[in-house]
Protein backbone atom coordinates (compact mmCIF):
# COMPACT_ATOMS: atom_id res chain seq x y z
CA UNK A 1 0.00 0.00 0.00
CA UNK A 2 1.36 3.64 -0.83
CA UNK A 3 1.73 5.78 2.18
CA UNK A 4 -0.03 8.78 1.27
CA UNK A 5 1.94 11.28 3.16
CA UNK A 6 5.33 9.87 1.17
CA UNK A 7 3.56 9.73 -1.72
CA UNK A 8 1.76 12.36 -2.69
CA UNK A 9 5.12 14.72 -2.34
CA UNK A 10 6.82 12.77 -4.56
CA UNK A 11 3.90 12.58 -7.23
CA UNK A 12 3.82 16.25 -6.77
CA UNK A 13 7.73 16.08 -7.75
CA UNK A 14 7.45 13.75 -10.81
CA UNK A 15 4.68 16.42 -11.76
CA UNK A 16 6.52 19.58 -11.65
CA UNK A 17 9.44 18.14 -13.24
CA UNK A 18 7.55 17.02 -16.43
CA UNK A 19 6.00 20.06 -16.93
CA UNK A 20 8.94 22.04 -16.78
CA UNK A 21 11.17 20.07 -19.05
CA UNK A 22 7.90 19.36 -22.00
CA UNK A 23 7.23 23.39 -21.20
CA UNK A 24 10.99 24.08 -22.32
CA UNK A 25 11.03 21.68 -25.33
CA UNK A 26 12.43 22.71 -28.77
CA UNK A 27 10.54 21.88 -31.69
CA UNK A 28 12.76 19.88 -32.69
CA UNK A 29 13.68 17.80 -29.05
CA UNK A 30 10.10 16.73 -29.52
CA UNK A 31 11.19 14.70 -32.07
CA UNK A 32 14.01 13.59 -30.56
CA UNK A 33 14.70 9.27 -30.34
CA UNK A 34 13.78 8.46 -26.54
CA UNK A 35 15.19 5.81 -24.73
CA UNK A 36 12.33 3.87 -25.73
CA UNK A 37 12.45 2.37 -28.80
CA UNK A 38 9.35 2.82 -30.38
CA UNK A 39 8.48 6.18 -29.16
CA UNK A 40 10.14 9.49 -29.72
CA UNK A 41 10.00 12.60 -27.09
CA UNK A 42 6.58 13.49 -27.86
CA UNK A 43 5.38 9.32 -27.88
CA UNK A 44 6.76 9.46 -23.73
CA UNK A 45 4.64 12.99 -23.31
CA UNK A 46 1.49 11.10 -24.75
CA UNK A 47 2.16 7.85 -22.73
CA UNK A 48 2.84 9.45 -19.57
CA UNK A 49 -0.46 12.38 -20.19
CA UNK A 50 -2.55 9.58 -21.74
CA UNK A 51 -2.24 7.60 -18.32
CA UNK A 52 -2.93 10.73 -16.02
CA UNK A 53 -5.83 11.28 -18.41
CA UNK A 54 -7.22 7.40 -18.12
CA UNK A 55 -6.81 7.59 -14.43
CA UNK A 56 -9.57 10.93 -14.34
CA UNK A 57 -12.38 10.15 -12.56
CA UNK A 58 -11.50 6.51 -11.94
CA UNK A 59 -12.24 4.58 -8.98
CA UNK A 60 -12.06 0.82 -8.79
CA UNK A 61 -14.89 -1.05 -7.60
CA UNK A 62 -13.06 -4.55 -6.69
CA UNK A 63 -10.08 -5.80 -6.50
CA UNK A 64 -9.89 -7.52 -9.98
CA UNK A 65 -10.90 -3.99 -11.62
CA UNK A 66 -7.91 -2.61 -14.18
CA UNK A 67 -8.10 1.10 -14.98
CA UNK A 68 -9.87 2.08 -17.88
CA UNK A 69 -6.72 1.61 -20.30
CA UNK A 70 -8.95 1.49 -24.03
CA UNK A 71 -8.68 5.24 -22.90
CA UNK A 72 -5.27 5.21 -23.96
CA UNK A 73 -5.83 4.07 -27.44
CA UNK A 74 -8.24 6.93 -28.22
CA UNK A 75 -5.90 9.39 -26.45
CA UNK A 76 -3.35 8.48 -28.58
CA UNK A 77 -5.22 8.45 -31.59
CA UNK A 78 -6.26 11.91 -30.90
CA UNK A 79 -2.59 12.97 -29.92
CA UNK A 80 -1.22 12.10 -33.13
CA UNK A 81 -3.17 15.26 -35.21
CA UNK A 82 -2.00 17.42 -32.29
CA UNK A 83 0.88 19.37 -33.08
CA UNK A 84 3.67 19.49 -29.71
CA UNK A 85 2.48 22.90 -28.47
CA UNK A 86 -1.13 21.50 -28.37
CA UNK A 87 -0.12 17.78 -26.77
CA UNK A 88 1.77 20.49 -24.18
CA UNK A 89 -1.51 22.57 -23.10
CA UNK A 90 -3.29 19.06 -23.47
CA UNK A 91 -0.48 17.60 -21.25
CA UNK A 92 -0.50 20.16 -18.59
CA UNK A 93 -4.11 19.99 -18.70
CA UNK A 94 -4.21 17.01 -17.00
CA UNK A 95 -1.71 17.09 -14.77
CA UNK A 96 -3.40 20.00 -13.56
CA UNK A 97 -7.05 18.19 -12.95
CA UNK A 98 -4.83 15.22 -11.95
CA UNK A 99 -3.65 17.54 -8.95
CA UNK A 100 -6.97 18.85 -7.75
CA UNK A 101 -8.52 15.19 -8.35
CA UNK A 102 -5.85 13.58 -5.74
CA UNK A 103 -6.21 16.24 -3.61
CA UNK A 104 -10.00 15.68 -3.02
CA UNK A 105 -9.62 12.22 -3.13
CA UNK A 106 -10.64 10.35 0.49
CA UNK A 107 -8.40 8.08 2.38
CA UNK A 108 -10.98 5.28 1.48
CA UNK A 109 -10.58 5.61 -2.29
CA UNK A 110 -6.80 5.69 -1.32
CA UNK A 111 -7.22 2.38 -0.13
CA UNK A 112 -9.66 1.03 -2.55
CA UNK A 113 -8.12 -2.45 -3.83
CA UNK A 114 -7.58 -2.92 -7.92
CA UNK A 115 -5.36 -4.42 -10.14
CA UNK A 116 -1.94 -2.47 -10.93
CA UNK A 117 0.89 -3.01 -13.05
CA UNK A 118 2.65 -5.53 -11.16
CA UNK A 119 -0.21 -7.49 -9.61
CA UNK A 120 -3.10 -6.80 -7.16
CA UNK A 121 -2.86 -3.70 -4.93
CA UNK A 122 -4.66 -0.74 -4.31
CA UNK A 123 -5.32 2.73 -5.73
CA UNK A 124 -2.31 3.77 -3.42
CA UNK A 125 -0.13 1.32 -4.45
CA UNK A 126 -0.80 2.05 -7.56
CA UNK A 127 0.28 5.58 -7.70
CA UNK A 128 3.90 5.08 -6.43
CA UNK A 129 4.15 2.77 -9.90
CA UNK A 130 3.65 6.08 -11.57
CA UNK A 131 5.89 7.81 -9.24
CA UNK A 132 8.04 5.15 -10.93
CA UNK A 133 6.60 5.23 -14.60
CA UNK A 134 7.16 9.34 -14.54
CA UNK A 135 10.54 8.91 -12.98
CA UNK A 136 12.17 6.53 -15.44
CA UNK A 137 10.48 8.71 -18.46
CA UNK A 138 11.79 11.40 -17.91
CA UNK A 139 15.01 10.35 -18.06
CA UNK A 140 14.38 8.36 -20.89
CA UNK A 141 13.94 11.71 -22.67
CA UNK A 142 16.47 13.96 -20.41
CA UNK A 143 19.61 11.25 -21.29
CA UNK A 144 18.89 11.83 -25.31
CA UNK A 145 18.06 16.02 -24.87
CA UNK A 146 21.50 15.86 -22.93
CA UNK A 147 19.13 17.61 -20.12
CA UNK A 148 20.58 17.35 -16.61
CA UNK A 149 18.40 16.02 -13.54
CA UNK A 150 18.02 16.11 -10.08
CA UNK A 151 18.26 12.33 -9.30
CA UNK A 152 17.18 12.87 -5.54
CA UNK A 153 14.06 13.23 -3.72
CA UNK A 154 11.12 11.83 -2.54
CA UNK A 155 10.12 10.15 -5.96
CA UNK A 156 13.74 9.44 -6.72
CA UNK A 157 13.58 7.44 -3.22
CA UNK A 158 10.03 5.49 -4.59
CA UNK A 159 11.72 4.99 -7.97
CA UNK A 160 14.41 2.78 -6.24
CA UNK A 161 12.33 1.11 -4.00
CA UNK A 162 10.43 -0.39 -7.11
CA UNK A 163 13.72 -1.84 -7.65
CA UNK A 164 14.77 -2.67 -4.71
CA UNK A 165 11.45 -4.57 -4.01
CA UNK A 166 12.51 -6.27 -6.94
CA UNK A 167 16.29 -7.29 -6.08
CA UNK A 168 15.30 -10.94 -5.14
CA UNK A 169 13.68 -11.82 -8.82
CA UNK A 170 16.63 -10.16 -10.37
CA UNK A 171 19.75 -11.57 -8.35
CA UNK A 172 18.11 -15.51 -8.33
CA UNK A 173 16.88 -15.09 -11.98
CA UNK A 174 18.36 -12.36 -14.30
CA UNK A 175 21.96 -12.85 -12.78
CA UNK A 176 21.06 -16.42 -11.58
CA UNK A 177 23.84 -16.04 -8.32
CA UNK A 178 24.24 -19.65 -7.00
CA UNK A 179 23.44 -21.23 -4.11
CA UNK A 180 25.49 -19.93 -0.76
CA UNK A 181 26.86 -16.66 -1.98
CA UNK A 182 25.61 -13.12 -1.23
CA UNK A 183 25.35 -9.43 -2.72
CA UNK A 184 25.64 -6.23 -1.58
CA UNK A 185 24.28 -2.92 -3.88
CA UNK A 186 25.97 0.54 -2.64
CA UNK A 187 24.44 3.28 -4.34
CA UNK A 188 25.96 6.51 -4.54
CA UNK A 189 25.05 9.70 -6.36
CA UNK A 190 21.64 10.92 -5.96
CA UNK A 191 20.49 8.68 -3.30
CA UNK A 192 22.51 6.86 -1.11
CA UNK A 193 21.26 3.17 -0.12
CA UNK A 194 23.25 -0.18 0.71
CA UNK A 195 20.97 -3.30 -0.50
CA UNK A 196 21.58 -6.72 0.20
CA UNK A 197 20.59 -10.02 -1.39
CA UNK A 198 21.54 -13.26 0.22
CA UNK A 199 20.73 -16.91 -1.96
CA UNK A 200 19.60 -19.52 0.99
CA UNK A 201 17.52 -21.63 -0.91
CA UNK A 202 16.04 -18.71 -3.16
CA UNK A 203 17.63 -15.33 -3.94
CA UNK A 204 16.11 -12.81 -0.83
CA UNK A 205 16.30 -9.41 -0.16
CA UNK A 206 18.01 -8.86 3.21
CA UNK A 207 18.36 -6.04 6.05
CA UNK A 208 22.67 -6.55 6.27
CA UNK A 209 24.95 -9.48 4.90
CA UNK A 210 28.63 -9.60 6.45
CA UNK A 211 30.95 -9.32 4.28
CA UNK A 212 29.10 -10.58 0.34
CA UNK A 213 30.98 -12.60 -2.11
CA UNK A 214 29.78 -9.76 -4.80
CA UNK A 215 29.68 -6.05 -3.86
CA UNK A 216 28.42 -3.72 -6.52
CA UNK A 217 29.05 0.16 -6.38
CA UNK A 218 27.05 2.26 -8.52
CA UNK A 219 25.18 5.67 -9.05
CA UNK A 220 21.97 5.12 -8.34
CA UNK A 221 20.19 6.62 -11.08
CA UNK A 222 22.55 4.64 -13.79
CA UNK A 223 21.50 1.36 -11.09
CA UNK A 224 17.60 2.09 -12.00
CA UNK A 225 18.38 2.91 -15.98
CA UNK A 226 20.38 -0.16 -16.32
CA UNK A 227 17.62 -2.21 -14.19
CA UNK A 228 14.72 -0.78 -16.98
CA UNK A 229 16.79 -1.45 -19.50
CA UNK A 230 17.10 1.71 -20.74
CA UNK A 231 21.21 2.30 -21.19
CA UNK A 232 23.65 -0.10 -22.11
CA UNK A 233 26.00 -1.95 -19.28
CA UNK A 234 29.27 -1.27 -21.06
CA UNK A 235 28.89 2.17 -21.02
CA UNK A 236 28.18 2.50 -17.79
CA UNK A 237 30.97 0.05 -16.56
CA UNK A 238 33.28 2.46 -19.54
CA UNK A 239 32.04 5.44 -17.29
CA UNK A 240 32.88 4.40 -13.99
CA UNK A 241 29.35 4.31 -12.43
CA UNK A 242 28.88 0.78 -12.19
CA UNK A 243 31.56 -1.20 -10.53
CA UNK A 244 32.42 -4.53 -8.66
CA UNK A 245 34.64 -6.20 -5.99
CA UNK A 246 34.94 -9.50 -4.58
CA UNK A 247 34.26 -12.40 -6.89
CA UNK A 248 35.38 -10.88 -10.08
CA UNK A 249 33.38 -13.36 -12.62
CA UNK A 250 29.73 -13.01 -10.37
CA UNK A 251 30.62 -9.34 -10.19
CA UNK A 252 30.94 -8.54 -13.80
CA UNK A 253 28.03 -10.79 -14.51
CA UNK A 254 25.79 -8.59 -11.97
CA UNK A 255 26.81 -5.48 -13.46
CA UNK A 256 25.46 -6.80 -17.20
CA UNK A 257 22.00 -8.67 -16.23
CA UNK A 258 20.01 -6.07 -13.61
CA UNK A 259 17.58 -5.31 -16.50
CA UNK A 260 14.26 -6.85 -15.03
CA UNK A 261 11.61 -4.58 -16.95
CA UNK A 262 11.80 -2.54 -19.72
Amino acid sequence: MGNRNDTMPALENCFNEFESLISNLSESDWQTQSLCPDWDVKGVVTHLAGIENLLLNWVPQNADEWPPFPKMAEFESESESLSAMELLDRSITIVNDRRKELAELSDETWDLECMTPVGPGTYGRFMNIRIFDFWVHQRDMTLPLGIETNDSGAHAKIALDEVHGSLGYIVGKKIGLPEGMSIGFRLTGGIERNMFVNVDGRAQVVDEVDGPSVELVADSSSFIMLACGRVDPQSEIDAGRISWSGDNQWGEKAARNLRFTM
